[in-house]
């Protein structure tokens, strides 16, 4: 299963920006998907994560201003961002979580990363 992540890039302090991540591959099911990021010298930090039952979890840092979804039919999952700090910089990866068939017809479970999109707040 492999994950495209798009949508990273240079804001100003208080602006927005929207990250996407569409996975592609034989899945089967998606039980969990989810954003971290990561600045340099620094250990990869939970941002948002949502269930297949549409049930969110926020780190406390992010919380009433970013804003996770998911398109099931496009398997793809978006944060939206918005009040953007400097302290939100650093490299945003989205992680899938799920279930997918191998040509043989086995199913398997999975735990994909997306390549990292860097996000930049500066003025």
């Amino acid at each position: 299963v492999q994950l495209q992540a798009y949508g990273g890039g240079l804001v100003q302090p208080g602006g927005s920006l929207r990250l996407s991540c569409a996975a592609s591959g034989r899945i089967f099911r998606i039980n969990a998907m989810g954003w971290y990021r990561q600045v340099l010298g620094k250990q990869r930090e939970l941002v948002a994560t949502i269930t297949t039952g549409e049930s969110t979890n926020y780190a406390d840092s992010v919380k009433d201003r970013f804003t996770i979804s998911r398109d099931n039919a496009r398997n793809t999952v978006y944060l939206q961002m918005n009040s953007l700090k400097s302290e939100d910089t650093g490299v945003y990866y989205c992680n899938v979580v799920g279930v997918a068939r191998r040509g043989s017809g086995r199913n398997y479970d999975f735990d994909s990363w997306g390549q990292g999109t860097l996000v930049t707040v500066s003025s």
